[in-house]
Parts: C-alpha cells; structure tokens; sequence
C-alpha cells in the first residue's frame, strides 16, 4: 500500500473529539438523544457516505435507515442496528441494512409523552437523486420499548415538503412541533396541540435566513430554540417557547467554527439537546475532513463522512454558551 502524502487527511482517522461514528456506511448525521433508566440511546439518520454505488447526484444522502447506537454514559456508544420497515411500522434489526431500499428516512425526533415513546420521522419516497421535485412528510410512530415502533401516519402540516420534527410540551401546558418548511424559504414553521393526536399548523415560528434542524429545550429560566444555519447554529429565546428573539443578531451562531480538513474540526450541524440539571448536552454532526466544496460532488471517504460530537451548553448572564 502506498502511504499517505505527508500532511494528508486520512479519512478513517478518529476526527477530534468525535464521540461516534457510524460502522456501516460512516455517515452518521441528525442525532436525538434519550435516557432511560438503564441507559442513553441515540436515533440518527444513516447517511450512505461510504457506500459502494450510492447512485448518481445526491442519492448517497437519501434511500437511508435510522441508525440506532446504546451507551452508559452518554459518551461512549455502541451500534446496535438500524429501523427497518416491519409490519405496521419499523423494528430493530442488529447488522447492516439492506442493500437496497425502497424509501427514506431522515432525522428522527424521539420523546416521551408521559406513557410511552414517540418518534417524528421524515419520510421521502424512493431514492431520489436531486434535492428538489419530491415530497416529504412527517409521520408519527409509537412504541414502548423503543426496539418496536407502530406507525401511527403522517400529520397534516403546513406544506408536502416538510422535515426535521422537534416536540415538546410548553409553558401553556400545549404540546408544539417545530419544522423545515421547504415551500416556506426553508424556516421554521410550528403546529400546536393539545393532546398529541391533533396537530394545527401555528404559522412562522423562526424567519429570516433559511436554515433547519429547529430544536426547542428549557434551560436556565429560558426556553431556547437551536437551527442549523449550515455555518453553525443560530440561538433564539423565549419565555413563552412561542415568540422567540435571536440571541446576538442576524449573524451569531455557535459551534461556527472551523479549519483545515487536517484539523478535523468544523461547523457544528442538526443535533438535540440532553438537559442534565443546570447544563445541557448538545449531541451534533459534522463533516470532519469537509473542506467547503459541494457534498454532492465530493469524494465519499474524506468529505461525505460525517460524526456525532457533543457540546456542553450553560446560560451564563441570560445568554446561551456551548463549549465542544
């Protein structure tokens, strides 16, 4: 084998401070995080960076499984399999994926409503091979082991291209879900409800500069809303988790930081947050050896892999900081 050129990324090198990476097609992105009594369990979308005929364009992003990882301290993770279309919705199976799919799926949201688990999964038709022309949905599943998940169908929403769900309940004691509204410039839409079985569109949540990947949490006296800006993400806060101010102006972000592909080190993307106390959890992916051409066209091994890595985060003063 020929070595490496002096100063060369290698692409299977451990990126720094990455905490998991997926063993099957090293593409792990859109992380949601839960605890459970016995343990922490992470849902992210399975990207096909390293697959070996993904198909043309951007294809290798789509036709994708939820990946499924266990750790026992939120730090260290193990893969454990993937959901697979079963029987009135998605099981999981231990190995790799099949090799071909039908269909795909992108950044799960997972909860707990009090009784049991549910799961708010974009869902695409096929294996397209484009970003626009197609139809995405959110739809919702239910389980109480988070191994077996019933499909319970896709909400009605404010358009037929939505993605990235993100729940929780709010102050007012009504339950929202913020989303990607492609047919709205890409900003973040709300549906409100009050009981989880009817959902309403709500109208704009987050204007402005396109983005996705919204993600509401409570911290520190405030509610905080978290989108991906492709160039880091931007922090909004509210008391209410209704009306929402962006911390800092149009142009602040956290975890915007980046280098080198040598450096491994880039702009933090779509994540989820475990709040643990006075402090929080930010569980993110990026493209370590990314070095800012077009993913599409990129080569799969150095810059279409991807990695989950954490972030703490802590409100000092009123305002949201994250340290990797």
């Amino acid at each position: 084998m020929t070595p490496a050129p002096a100063g060369a990324v290698d692409p299977d090198a451990a990126a720094p401070h990455e905490i998991y990476r997926d063993p099957v097609y090293d593409g792990a992105t859109d992380p949601t995080v839960v605890r459970t009594p016995d343990g922490w369990s992470m849902f992210y979308t399975q990207r096909r960076a390293t697959h070996p005929d993904p198909g043309p364009g951007v294809a290798w992003v789509h036709g994708s499984r939820i990946g499924v990882a266990r750790s026992d301290d939120g730090i260290r993770w193990s893969y454990i399999g993937t959901l697979e279309p079963d029987a009135g919705g998605l099981a999981l199976r231990g190995g790799a994926p099949p090799a071909i799919v039908g269909e795909t799926h992108w950044a799960p949201e997972v909860i707990h409503d009090g009784v049991r688990w549910r799961m708010y999964l974009t869902e695409i038709d096929g294996v397209p091979t484009q970003w626009p022309g197609h139809a995405r949905r959110i739809v919702e599943y239910i389980s109480d082991d988070l191994h077996t998940w019933t499909r319970r169908g896709p909400l009605a929403l404010a358009s037929d291209r939505v993605i990235d769900a993100a729940v929780a309940r709010c102050p007012d004691g009504r339950w929202r879900l913020w989303y990607k509204d492609e047919a709205a410039d890409s900003t973040t839409a709300v549906a409100v409800s009050d009981d989880l079985d009817a959902w309403h569109p709500d109208g704009t949540a987050v204007a402005g500069r396109p983005h996705e990947g919204p993600f509401a949490f409570a911290l520190g006296g405030h509610w905080w809303l978290l989108t991906d800006e492709w160039r880091g993400m931007a922090v909004h806060r509210s008391v209410d988790a209704v009306a929402w101010q962006r911390q800092g102006g149009t142009d602040a972000v956290i975890l915007g930081e980046s280098g080198s592909p040598a450096d491994g080190i880039q702009i933090g993307r779509h994540g989820s947050v475990v709040v643990t106390g006075d402090e929080a959890l930010l569980y993110f992916f990026t493209h370590p050896w990314w070095d800012g051409s077009e993913l599409a066209d990129a080569d799969e091994r150095t810059h279409r892999r991807s990695a989950v890595h954490v972030a703490r985060l802590r409100v000092v003063d009123g305002v949201l900081t994250a340290r990797r």
